[in-house]
Order: C-alpha cells, then sequence, then structure tokens
C-alpha cells in the first residue's frame, strides 16, 4: 500500500502517515480506459444546439423568380435555393445530443488510473481538516501558497460539499474544489497539484474499491 505523509492547512507535515488503498490509489495506468473516459466526458459537455437553415426553413422564395423557359437564364425555382445568396444550407449541422456512455466498472477504473497517477508523480497531497471557518479567497490563496501551488493547476478534493472551501477558491485562476462525490478523470489528470482532504480518502476508497 502507498504511504503519504498528511499535511495541516497551512502545508506543513503533521508527522502522521496515511496508507492508501492499492486498489484505487496503486493501480497501473490503463491509458486507453482513461482516454475514453476524458473523450466521453468532453463530449457530454457539449449543447449540441448548432444548427444552419435549410432551404425549407428560410423565410421567402415562395415566388419562382423567373418563368422556366425562354429567358436563356438557368432554371430557377426559388431565391432561397442553396446555391443563391442568403439561401438555406446544404447538410448543415442540426441540434443533436453528443453524449457517449461508458459502462460503470470502466468509469472507476478510470478514475482510479488518474489517482494513481497523481501518486506515483508526487502530485497528490493529503490534507487534514480541510476546510475554512469562511467563504475567502484570501485563506484558499494562502494555503495554496503553502503547498508551492499558488502559481499551478490545483484541484481541491473535499469531504463532501463544502461551500466554504468552494466559494474560496472559485475566484482563483487554475483552480478548483470538487466535492469526492464529483471526482472526474479530466479535472485530476489536468491539475498539476491534487488537494485530497484526508476525511475523503475512506468515502473515495469505499465507493471506488
Amino acid at each position: 500500500m502507498p504511504k503519504v505523509a498528511v499535511y495541516d492547512i497551512t502545508g506543513k507535515q503533521t508527522g502522521e502517515e496515511i496508507e492508501l488503498m492499492d486498489y484505487v490509489f496503486g493501480v497501473e495506468f490503463n491509458e486507453a480506459v482513461v482516454h475514453q473516459a476524458v473523450v466521453m466526458q468532453q463530449a457530454n459537455e457539449r449543447q449540441g444546439t448548432h444548427a444552419t437553415k435549410t432551404r425549407g426553413m428560410v423565410r421567402g422564395g415562395g415566388r419562382k423568380p423567373w418563368k422556366q423557359k425562354g429567358t436563356g437564364r438557368a432554371r430557377a425555382g426559388s431565391v432561397r435555393s442553396p446555391l443563391w445568396v442568403g439561401g438555406g444550407t446544404v447538410f448543415g449541422p442540426a441540434p443533436r445530443s453528443h453524449a457517449k456512455d461508458m459502462p460503470r466498472k470502466a468509469r472507476r477504473l478510470a478514475i482510479r488510473c488518474a489517482l494513481s497517477a497523481k501518486v506515483a508523480e508526487g502530485a497528490l497531497v493529503v490534507v487534514d481538516n480541510l476546510t475554512f471557518d469562511a467563504p475567502k479567497t484570501k485563506d484558499a490563496v494562502a494555503m495554496l501558497t503553502g503547498f508551492e501551488a499558488a502559481d499551478k493547476k490545483a484541484l481541491i478534493i473535499t469531504d463532501g460539499e463544502n461551500e466554504n472551501v468552494e466559494k474560496s477558491s472559485r475566484n482563483i485562476e487554475k483552480v478548483k474544489a470538487l466535492s469526492n462525490d464529483c471526482l472526474n478523470v479530466y479535472d485530476i489528470l489536468n491539475a498539476e497539484k491534487v488537494l485530497l482532504a484526508k476525511d475523503a480518502v475512506a468515502r473515495i476508497e469505499e465507493v471506488l474499491a
């Protein structure tokens, strides 16, 4: 089992170590599954509302521009033909869902791989009593400075919803706060530093084990 030191909110070691479950924080990186999970997450975030109008949707064009024969010009039935300026679009995008899905076991494996990769890099830090008394941005900045992550992409994982931590980090560039119930592969991999609440470790292991 990988062992990591426990830190306080100021970035100092408490002298305590915590053992992380091998099955969750020590698995071999599966690139194919992780890639599939990231693609799924990004696809599910797409709105799919992009659209264009076909010739039947463009206003006007009900009258035939000129008679069929005898003018010397090409036949035309509507000024809203795709061949005309102001006409409809051929084969344009239509509103649709870009959603993808993965089996639950594969999704959980991808999260385990992402967490294990951060442990292997030494980029995952376990923080004891990760909470603030009030929503203050300066408290979050002070904590990140203690972990030398003030100018890095950082992910803060709290034990359940923590409004004070979320609001304190909301205005800091490159920083994101998540509940342990909202873990996702992209945010974990995208972060250069992951601050994980000590109380959240047991819950994460319980869900992913």
